[in-house]
């Protein structure tokens, strides 16, 4: 059973003891593997999967300090530190708060404070002969938090940790995978909302509206949570550009509409790309929309575990060489636990010349998108590899989707 801390107004663990002394117990095993003594985490995606912490908090520094053996150490802003046993499993004794005084100072910096603290603790001694990872690629870790560590700890060798949990966290548990399935239902429901919401004369900003509201509130089951990335709405000639939001503008008969949305359950996240029409589709639109999909539906074909990204990216490639298209960037990347400014896990990208080798329980968002000149098409699938194929997350119709 999940934990429960013994504190009034808690919020329940989500995973069990067993479950994140696993996780702690892989992470360490490739600590070992590359030579770390100890590891410096501030993805707020990774503090969630070693501690369970869930909290906005990420805008200011934070750190867990993990060792290869031994207890870990987690450092936020006193006022978050103060509650952060409210959704974390750590012991309050290993949680320490930084004071408000080191909060946005252009002469300092908390890992300052942190670093002083870490020696108070006797873990900055006899570190001669080993090395420290630090998540260098993570949002969340700036330079000046490079240099405040660089400085004040002159003991530990730092070294790049290479997205070492990021890793681990590819091949999900059956607890995990059971979360995204929640995620999946609050996701439809978006999309749902979403299709209601595009119609001619309705503001793009009304329909954001309502795909926000479906993601919060999510299903009777599965309560929602706010997504990593905002619903993204590309509408009529903007279509050929992924990754723009809305604006105030009406929704015009004849346009497109790129939607691209993610359904959030405690953290994880299922995303999901679908192309709406507002009366008939043009033939290219329809001829684009007939070749991606046959594409999307090969690539899906042949997902399985033991598969390489690479041979998926080529199943794409010659599919749409078959109708005389082409697309140079990947088509999917792993997904799972995710915070702003991304729902990705910076790991498995299908593309070419990735030549990671899929598992069971690996879980991916594959997408066809297609942005030509003046119009685009998107559609994609969130799955878990199965040793045979895959389980798709979602039973959302796959086709574009056209409304009067």
């Amino acid at each position: 059973m999940a934990r429960y801390p013994d504190v009034p107004n808690s919020t329940p663990i989500t995973f069990t003891d067993e479950e994140y002394a696993a996780r702690l117990a892989a992470v360490r095993e490739r600590m070992a593997a590359q030579n770390l003594t100890a590891l410096i985490v501030t993805d707020p995606a990774n503090l969630y999967y070693l501690l369970g912490y869930n909290a906005l908090s990420f805008y200011t520094p934070q750190m867990l300090y993990v060792p290869l053996e031994g207890d870990m150490y987690f450092f936020a802003r006193e006022m978050d530190a103060n509650g952060a046993f409210r959704t974390s499993w750590l012991p309050q004794d290993r949680t320490f708060g930084y004071p408000e005084t080191f909060v946005q100072r252009k002469d300092t910096h908390p890992f300052v404070w942190v670093a002083a603290k870490l020696r108070e603790l006797g873990l900055v001694n006899n570190f001669e002969h080993g090395q420290v990872g630090l998540e260098m690629d993570s949002y969340y870790f700036s330079p000046k938090a490079f240099e405040a560590l660089v400085k004040s700890l002159p003991e530990y060798r730092f070294t790049d940790s290479y997205e070492l949990i990021n890793w681990v966290r590819v091949v999900k548990s059956p607890a995990e995978i059971a979360l995204m399935r929640g995620a999946a239902q609050v996701c439809e429901s978006a999309m749902s909302a979403a299709y209601q919401a595009i119609s001619v004369g309705e503001r793009q900003c009304d329909a954001a509206a309502a795909i926000m509201n479906a993601q919060v509130r999510g299903t009777a089951d599965f309560g929602g949570d706010h997504p990593a990335i905002v619903p993204m709405l590309p509408t009529g000639a903007g279509a050929d550009t992924p990754h723009l939001t809305w604006s105030h503008q009406p929704f015009v008969r004849g346009e497109t509409t790129v939607v691209e949305l993610a359904g959030v359950f405690r953290r994880y996240h299922i995303p999901m790309a679908r192309t709406i029409v507002l009366g008939k589709p043009s033939p290219r639109l329809d001829y684009l929309a007939k070749s991606t999909g046959e594409a999307l539906n090969d690539v899906l074909a042949t997902v399985r575990a033991g598969v390489t990204a690479t041979e998926l990216a080529q199943v794409w490639n010659t599919s749409l060489a078959k109708h005389g298209l082409h697309k140079p960037s990947r088509i999917g990347y792993s997904i799972g636990i995710a915070y702003a400014p991304d729902w990705g896990e910076r790991t498995v990208s299908l593309r070419t010349d990735d030549e990671t080798v899929l598992a069971e329980n690996m879980t991916f968002h594959i997408i066809g998108g297609m942005w030509m000149d003046d119009y685009g098409y998107e559609v994609s699938e969130a799955v878990r590899v199965t040793e045979t194929g895959l389980e798709t997350f979602t039973a959302y119709p796959r086709e574009l989707l056209t409304k009067e």
